[in-house]
């Protein structure tokens, strides 16, 4: 018995032991591993918070369900408190500066209902992804490809498991991938901002279709904003088609139709995966956000009349180019695969800097505008403030202004609302400009009017008929009312007569009105009998106390025997019988005053011809910038050419000028004799002018 009971006592511990280990082992057994997560859905969803399993780099054996992942790490996708529903990525939870794929692996045991069970994809997620469960792909955002990836803008997913899968457990394994420039818009990106939803399939619709009326909340203010554009695009383009003279019109337009393609591009990525995120970001972050800055300076510089635009135009595009080629660098393809990632701060910085010197430009252009017209420029003041405010929004945002708002359950962003006031002001102050300028167009038609009526009495339309001379006359403006004119006022002895022909500096009204006061001076004195000198030089002492305004004039009387008195005044020598004159050059009216003008005369033999024209005959120019010049007057001259036809010629040639043709010819006895001949009047209306 004694050598039995050690055995016995060992027996009975081996016992103990076993059915202890055996214990431990059924307790153990009734647990889950660790890396399982228990959830019971009812009718309703869970949030798959974690932790998950994460690990950076792409195997897509990591998507099977019996991969073990236990040497990964973790990663929590429990939002902060505080934060709304925002859990911070990758890139400040461990992996700074990494981007390209990542997993994330989840195991569950889901107690279920029976129902068909569904999976909701973070709304919020950086930047592509694929779903896997048990092994099998049940959904993608984004286009991947072999070696590339086409990543669209976030938008609410969700993805129904297959039909076998009702319970149990189940191995969710998340394929994301990030550009590397998605790191410069957040300083916490990468991965997935929110926790995917397990639910019934059902619910996960429930789910996904709330999450789209959050998107129309948020996104709703741009379907205003596009109505408002579209407003003042409408606005602009009727402006500059009823006036294109004027520059700020189109650059409004501009304007418009760049904030207009930025908002549809803006809705379309938000609402469809038509446009690749790639592709937008060219589009909007490189190209349209950076124009709109040059298109506001140019527009304010154009609306303020700055003097030295094109200076403006140098400095402002400059400056956008350089913001484009900075922006690019920073933003895919480039960033990453050509720029390396390490200069990413460098280039922000240098773009913060050409930003705000743009900024500065524009306020530099106010400034200048209001010193130019104080009540348009301080008018105009809060319009180019709400401008700036829209086009700074992330430096607004980088010095804690709060730039989004919510009202009445609808985001506002503080950029959208600044667009809108500034266009409907800018719109306001175009409108009134545009019907300022209408006023003063009616304004100046009516005195052009005045003025024409004025000149159709200097220029008769139908000349005096002098017995034994043929008077004809071509006159045809370069505009509305000319500066060249003649007259033909007969003398008291039956037969003589006056003749004047002329051309003032200048164009429009105020030559108009110019050739009224020499006109009306020198029928005063003709009246009196005076002689074509002194008539002249009573006429520059007139001009030269007014200042500022000369012309050129030659006048001549004629006896009833042909005997010819002519003064000139700077003007052209007149032809006879097709041969240039010989005559003492002088200076024009209203340069000196007390000068004294050549006088010279000459007979005119019965069938003699005299002709005199104004200085736009010579100086028609072609459209290669050829003049028709005085030796082709001297041909044509020679020619003895008709008023009307060496006018045509000029015309035809390319008018630049006034111009004006006077025939004077004595006639032979024996048609003196028969009944009088009238005189033929040249055209006193613009003629089309070009051959």
């Amino acid at each position: 018995m004694r050598r039995c009971l050690p055995v016995l006592l060992l027996v009975a511990v081996w016992i103990g032991l076993a059915a202890a280990a055996q214990s431990a082992v059924a307790e153990q057994a009734s647990v889950p591993p660790p890396s399982i997560s228990r959830i019971k859905l009812g009718s309703s969803d869970a949030d798959l918070n974690g932790p998950w399993k994460f690990h950076t780099g792409d195997n897509m054996a990591w998507a099977q369900p019996d991969f073990d992942d236990s040497g990964w790490g973790s990663m929590d996708l429990t939002p902060p408190k505080g934060s709304r529903g925002y859990a911070p990525g990758w890139t400040s939870m461990g992996y700074p500066g990494y981007s390209g794929y990542a997993w994330y692996r989840l195991r569950v045991d889901v107690a279920g209902t029976g129902e068909p069970l569904a999976l909701q994809m973070p709304h919020d997620a950086d930047d592509a992804y694929q779903v896997f469960v048990n092994g099998k792909l049940i959904g993608e955002f984004g286009a991947f490809g072999k070696g590339h990836v086409t990543a669209y803008n976030s938008q609410p997913r969700g993805f129904p498991l297959p039909k076998s899968i009702r319970g149990g457990v189940i191995t969710i394994a998340i394929r994301m991938w990030m550009d590397s420039a998605t790191r410069f818009l957040s300083p916490d990106a990468g991965g997935m901002h929110e926790p995917p939803v397990l639910g019934t399939a059902q619910a996960i619709a429930s789910e996904v279709q709330l999450d789209w009326d959050y998107e129309d909340h948020l996104l709703g203010s741009g379907f205003l904003e596009t109505l408002i554009l579209l407003l003042a695009l409408v606005v602009a383009l009727s402006l500059v088609w009823l006036d294109p003279g004027e520059e700020s019109f189109r650059w409004l337009g501009l304007v418009s139709l760049a904030i207009l393609a930025d908002n549809a591009i803006t809705l379309t990525v938000n609402y469809t995966a038509i446009i690749g995120q790639t592709p937008a970001v060219i589009l909007v972050q490189v190209i349209l956000v950076n124009l709109f800055i040059g298109l506001w300076v140019i527009f304010w510089g154009y609306w303020f009349r700055i003097d030295h635009i094109s200076r403006l135009h140098r400095a402002v595009w400059s400056l956008v180019l350089l913001l484009m080629a900075g922006t690019a660098m920073l933003s895919p393809p480039l960033h990453g695969q050509v720029v390396p990632t390490h200069f990413g701060p460098s280039i922000q910085t240098a773009l913060l800097t050409v930003k705000l010197v743009l900024a500065v430009v524009l306020f530099v252009v106010t400034y200048l505008g209001i010193r130019k017209d104080k009540a348009e420029g301080w008018m105009a003041l809060p319009a180019v403030l709400l401008a700036a405010i829209a086009n700074y929004q992330r430096e607004l945002h980088m010095i804690h202004v709060q730039t989004r708002f919510a009202v009445l359950g609808y985001s506002i962003n503080l950029g959208t609302v600044s667009t809108c006031l500034s266009l409907l002001l800018v719109t306001v102050m175009v409108s009134r400009r545009f019907l300022h300028s209408e006023r003063k167009k009616e304004q100046w038609k009516l005195e052009i009017e005045q003025a024409r009526n004025v000149q159709q009495v200097l220029i008769p339309e139908e000349l005096p008929v002098i017995p034994g001379l043929r008077i004809q006359s071509e006159y045809r403006p370069a505009r509305e009312v000319g500066g060249d004119f003649f007259q033909i006022i007969p003398g008291q002895a039956e037969g003589s007569v006056s003749i004047v022909l002329g051309d003032v500096t200048g164009k429009g009204v105020q030559a108009g009105m110019l050739v009224a006061l020499i006109v009306g001076a020198i029928r005063t004195e003709v009246q009196h009998g005076v002689a074509p000198e002194l008539i002249l030089q009573g006429v520059n002492d007139q001009m030269c106390e007014r200042k500022h305004v000369s012309a050129t004039c030659v006048m001549l009387g004629i006896d009833p025997d042909g005997v010819v008195t002519l003064a000139n005044a700077g003007h052209l020598a007149p032809y006879l019988n097709g041969k240039e004159m010989e005559m003492e050059g002088a200076l024009p009216l209203g340069v000196i005053g007390g000068m004294d003008f050549p006088v010279m005369k000459f007979q005119m033999e019965p069938g003699d011809r005299l002709v005199m024209m104004s200085d736009g005959i010579a100086e028609a120019q072609n459209a290669a910038g050829a003049l028709f010049g005085f030796e082709r007057v001297h041909e044509l001259m020679s020619r003895q050419i008709s008023a009307a036809e060496l006018a045509t010629e000029a015309q035809n040639f390319g008018q630049e000028d006034d111009i004006l043709v006077l025939s004077i010819q004595r006639m032979e006895e024996s048609v003196r004799l028969e009944q009088p001949e009238p005189a033929i009047a040249g055209t006193p209306f613009p003629v089309p002018s070009k051959a």
